[in-house]
């Protein structure tokens, strides 16, 4: 009788070699200045000094895709994931006022597909270059027995660094401007109500997109994550920023106020920027209620910024390629810090 393996237990230990081989070109090519050492070690090297600065204080992030993975497996649209796995990890760490420095993830399997994961990963090191941070290693785990042989899901982990007197929020104050900058669609937050939408919606996959013309439901549904790292750190090194808010699951009732002082109140108006049609559909489809729509979605604005001198503002944010909305003000309140936001009839449609 032959001698169990761990191969013939579902684990392929040369395919993830394999992997790792084949991804070490993409991980080179996010390096920055700071990193010690490649892909392969125990754990990775980074030397703050040599990326500028003086008196650094550290900002770490963690966070995955959700469902969306689901829409990639569905689809086998896997190229672009990884980017919304760095962008919902390094726009976490921008809003603070940190430069993301480096970046780890994590990508579990019921059974590893090198192409497949090479595809991922490719797409991870897309948003490492996108925001400026290296890629300097992760984990590969094939899992049989905890996932179907076709599923996976993703973990990213980030670091980045501010000197010390520049952290974010700082300064907020009554009259103070809000700025939307533009989201690129749903980015990665609801999708479980978005797949039970499309589900109701009797509409394939590969169906073409009611509000995207040219593009398969899928792939439309599957555009990435927006990274506002590049354009944020502009605006804060102008010294015009004084808080940002990644708008992410909770919509902007639940992300503004945690970048506001205790006795302040923003104040929307929804009138202010252009609904993407994208979300349009989803209430029409799922008879989604404004309110709902508010809290689950980012409808249109993925980071909302504070700022004092909204026209200075506007002119960095859009030589760094952002489509930007003046969409409400600060003003003092009684406290706790709260969002107040305007609907105008008829809203979402």
């Amino acid at each position: 009788m032959a001698g169990m393996t761990y191969r013939a237990a579902g684990v392929d230990i040369d395919a993830g070699d394999a992997l790792v081989e084949r991804i070490k070109p993409l991980a080179r090519a996010t390096t920055r200045a700071g990193v010690l050492g490649g892909i392969g070690g125990f754990g990775a090297l980074f030397d703050p000094k040599a990326a500028g600065f003086t008196d650094p204080v550290l900002v770490a992030t963690t966070d995955g895709v959700g469902t969306k993975l689901k829409l990639a497996i569905d689809t086998g649209l896997h190229a672009t994931v990884g980017i919304d796995l760095v962008a919902m990890c390094v726009n976490d760490l921008v809003v603070q006022g940190a430069d993301p420095l480096l970046f780890l993830d994590y990508f579990a399997t019921g059974k590893l597909d090198v192409a497949r994961a090479a595809e991922v990963i490719g797409g991870i090191a897309e948003g490492c270059k996108l925001a400026g941070c290296a890629l300097v290693g992760g984990e590969t785990a094939e899992m049989p027995g905890m996932y179907a042989s076709e599923d996976y899901d993703l973990a990213g982990f980030a670091v980045g660094a501010a000197e010390r007197g520049s952290l974010l929020p700082k300064g907020v104050a009554a009259g103070d401007a809000v700025l939307g900058l533009a989201s690129s669609g749903v980015h990665s937050n609801g999708f479980s109500l978005v797949r039970r939408i499309v589900a109701a919606s009797g509409l394939a996959w590969d169906a073409p997109a009611p509000f995207a013309p040219g593009q398969t439901l899928g792939a439309a549904l599957l555009t990435p994550t927006r990274i506002y790292v590049r354009s944020l750190l502009a605006l804060h090194r102008a010294g015009l920023l004084k808080a940002a808010a990644h708008i992410t699951g909770g919509g902007l009732p639940g992300n503004l106020p945690r970048v506001l002082p205790e006795a302040a109140e923003a104040v929307i108006d929804a009138a202010a920027w252009t609904l993407p049609p994208v979300f349009a559909w989803l209430a029409e489809t799922g008879q989604v209620a404004a309110d709902e729509m508010l809290r689950v979605f980012n409808c249109g604005i993925g980071m909302a910024l504070v700022v004092s001198d909204a026209t200075a503002a506007r002119a960095v944010l859009e030589a760094e390629g952002e489509t930007v909305f003046a969409i409400g003000h600060i003003e003092a309140g009684d406290g706790p810090a709260a969002v107040r936001i305007a609907t105008p009839d008829g809203w979402p449609a």
